[in-house]
């Protein structure tokens, strides 16, 4: 477990719970503080299945990248990538594809300094600190132009990110602007809350995270989901709750999916 008083790396606020650690939390990290774990012990207590609808995402996220792997993806843009866990996304797509790129980019120092350490002996593994609300400065950054060749396919992961943005800071704006620096062929995986299926839930967290993290939470409706796809054809089976997306089998497809208040959904560029 990190010192929560000594060595925390610059930036740190440990009096306010951090996306990155509350996620690590959620999945049975280590890596996370008191603060964090209170603030999901308060999220429990609005949903408790609240451990299994992080494990469902992350769960989502092994499938994406497996199918992207698949359809040729070699380079991997991992957006609001968090603190490394289980089923990392280099680990994943290396596994089915040696030499496979990975860059991911966050920016809690805590979530960058594990990183970091994880990924020091993997020569086509990065981790960029950075916020993805500038998205220039992320295709820009070194250590992207170093591991990730914009001439050829590119898979950008945007999961359970984009809630973390603002109307006022244009989500489906910083999704274009990745958008428009891949090249045709490219790939857009993501997963977004939604406040249709339990709208007192989503507003509760919403004022949980605006109270106790640094993040307030912004959910959508599917539509507003769909529309962050603009210039990308979305897959089968579409926009759907995440467990719902590809599932390895039958029985992981829950009797009552909209429960899962997560949408998920992957998309390719045409043009």
């Amino acid at each position: 477990m990190p010192d929560e008083r000594d060595g925390l790396p610059r930036g740190v606020d440990p009096g306010k719970a951090s996306v990155a650690r509350m996620y690590d939390a959620m999945l049975g990290g280590e890596h996370n503080f008191a603060i964090d774990r209170e603030a999901v012990a308060a999220f429990t207590a609005i949903d408790p299945q609240v451990r299994t609808l992080a494990r469902a995402n992350r769960a989502f996220l092994g499938r994406a990248v497996r199918f992207l792997v698949d359809a040729g993806v070699r380079q991997f843009i991992d957006l609001g990538s968090g603190i490394p866990t289980q089923g990392n996304v280099h680990e994943v797509a290396q596994a089915a594809a040696p030499g496979a790129r990975v860059v991911y980019v966050d920016n809690d120092p805590v979530a960058v300094a594990h990183s970091e350490a994880l990924l020091a002996d993997d020569p086509d593994a990065a981790i960029v600190a950075a916020d993805i609300r500038r998205p220039e400065e992320i295709v820009g950054a070194p250590e992207v132009r170093k591991l990730i060749d914009f001439e050829q396919p590119v898979a950008v992961l945007m999961i359970t990110i984009l809630h973390f943005v603002t109307a006022e800071e244009d989500p489906a704006g910083i999704v274009a602007a990745f958008r428009d620096a891949l090249p045709a062929g490219s790939w857009l995986a993501l997963t977004h809350a939604t406040d249709e299926d339990r709208p007192d839930t989503a507003a509760a967290v919403g004022q949980l995270y605006r109270d106790r993290a640094t993040s307030p939470v912004t959910a959508r409706s599917h539509d507003a989901i769909a529309a962050l796809f603009d210039g990308f054809d979305l897959v089968e089976p579409g926009l759907v709750h995440v467990p719902l997306w590809r599932p390895d089998r039958e029985d992981e497809i829950p009797r009552d999916p909209s429960s899962y208040w997560v949408y998920a959904g992957v998309g390719r560029k045409t043009a």
